[in-house]
This record gives structure tokens, sequence and C-alpha cells, in this order.
């Protein structure tokens, strides 16, 4: 399991915007050389979070990219749908028929059961987690993710 690239890329930029604070803009080429990506790849995200309602967008010389709302209104799981969609989707089987045209397992699939149950837990996470999380140092943001409780009350990360 993998996040992709323009789902990583994607929170590192927006992350970047959050540090500009409220209203404050970054261009493009200031956040394509502030995380290593090429002005046309930073262009490609933010449309996406622009699209998303994430970001906004204003042209000419004070021009750049801002938050659309307050980081704590902008939750990382639907920046990550935006940006890639879920891991498992409820019609993820119907593409991974094989060479036929129903999946041989779709009665009975044990496999399907484990990719649902791995996505309920990313959501419970991802549904908790804004914009104003991320801009916690590491260390804070470690002390966030232990506050999460796991299965049977069991801390996910100690």
């Amino acid at each position: 399991m993998k996040l992709s690239a323009n789902e990583e890329y994607g929170l590192r930029c927006l992350v970047r915007i959050g540090y500009a604070g409220h209203g404050g803009s970054l261009t493009i080429p200031e956040i394509s050389a502030a995380e290593g990506v090429s002005p046309a790849y930073a262009a490609k995200i933010l449309r996406l979070l622009r699209r998303g309602d994430f970001v906004t967008a204003a042209r000419g010389k004070e021009g750049g990219y801002t938050l659309a709302r307050p980081a704590e209104e902008i939750v990382i799981g639907d920046v990550i749908d935006v940006l890639g969609g879920r891991l498992f989707e409820s019609n993820f089987c119907d593409s991974h028929a094989g060479q036929v045209a129903i999946c041989t397992r779709s009665v009975d699939c044990s496999v399907r059961s484990l990719w649902r149950a791995v996505q309920v837990a990313v959501d419970q996470v991802l549904s908790k987690a804004t914009l104003r999380d991320l801009l916690q140092n590491e260390e804070e943001m470690n002390s966030w993710v232990r506050s999460i409780p796991g299965p049977n009350g069991i801390r996910l990360m100690q």
C-alpha cells in the first residue's frame, strides 16, 4: 500500500501554503522551489487543490495561492480523496476481475473484507486530521497520533 506522488506532494504543497498563514499567499515558483518539484507539477497539484476548494488562486503581481478556508476546517481525508482517492472503493472488484467479466471471488472474498477493514481504519484517522494538525512540528503531531484510540482502546502509536 502506497501513497501516490499526487497525494504526498499535494499534502506537502497544502502544508506549505498553510505555513504562509491566514491571508498569506505563495506563487507556483515559490511552492515549487520549497517542495522540490517542477513548476509544472506544482501547478498540476495546485489545480487539483483549487478544484477541491482547499485553496484559491489570484492572478497578478500580488497573486498566488492561499487557503480557501481556515486550516482547522480542511480535513485531510477530504484532501486525499481529491488528490488520489481512497485505497478501497466499493467498485474496486469491478475493475480487478482479471481476464473474466466477473471476479471469480465475487461471492466469497476474504481479501475484499481485509481491504474494507483497512479503509475503515485509514478513514478513522484521516477524518480526524486537519491541516491545522499538520502545521504542528513532528513531536506535536506524534502526540496527536498517540491520542487516537485504536481497536479495543489500544493506542495506534505508543
